[in-house]
């Protein structure tokens, strides 16, 4: 006797998503102020300009760049502007800060274009196991972006979720 097998994951109507999707494959790296401080102590503005100017730029061309300051230093606010303005025509993704702030905001960039609309009323697992890091930043921003029109948020794959929200009967998505 044949018995015939049932994908019960395909027939559950539930839509996965997987925030790995969202990796943005560009280089990551990391321009540290430190290296253009005299005596790593201060930033000469006459001499940093002067960088500014004969410094090869084009070498970030499509990379994501944290900006920071690794030395304890005061650093004016005009020195990263300056920093900013030079490598913004080259650079796809400028932070000020650390690598694990670049991350979160290519992932808050990729969420930001999700529309919230293709959930409507979904039942939503969304994936928990990636191949690239993902920030939890971005599951917190991707749940604050599809709670108020999923009719579930599930985490974890299809066959084994944890439930996150249930839409109540009487409420409905806004």
């Amino acid at each position: 006797m044949e018995t015939e097998i049932l994908n019960r994951v395909a027939g559950s109507g539930l839509v996965s998503l997987d925030l790995e999707a969202y990796y943005h494959p560009g280089e990551r790296v990391v321009y540290d102020l430190k290296d253009n401080l005299y005596m790593g102590l201060i930033l000469r503005e006459k001499e940093f300009r002067a960088f500014l100017k004969e410094h090869n730029w084009s070498q970030y061309a499509g990379k994501n760049v944290a900006v920071t300051c690794t030395e304890d230093a005061i650093i004016p606010t005009w020195a990263y502007m300056l920093l900013t303005l030079q490598l913004q025509p080259y650079a796809h993704m400028i932070v000020f800060g650390t690598l694990a702030d670049l991350e979160e905001k290519l992932f808050y960039d990729a969420i930001a274009a999700i529309n919230p609309e293709d959930y409507r009323q979904a039942r939503v697992v969304v994936k928990g196991c990636s191949k690239v890091p993902v920030p939890t930043a971005a599951y917190v921003e991707l749940t604050r972006v599809l709670q108020p029109v999923v009719q579930s948020l599930l985490f974890g794959e299809p066959c084994s979720t944890v439930p996150l929200y249930k839409r109540p009967k009487n409420q409905s998505a806004h």
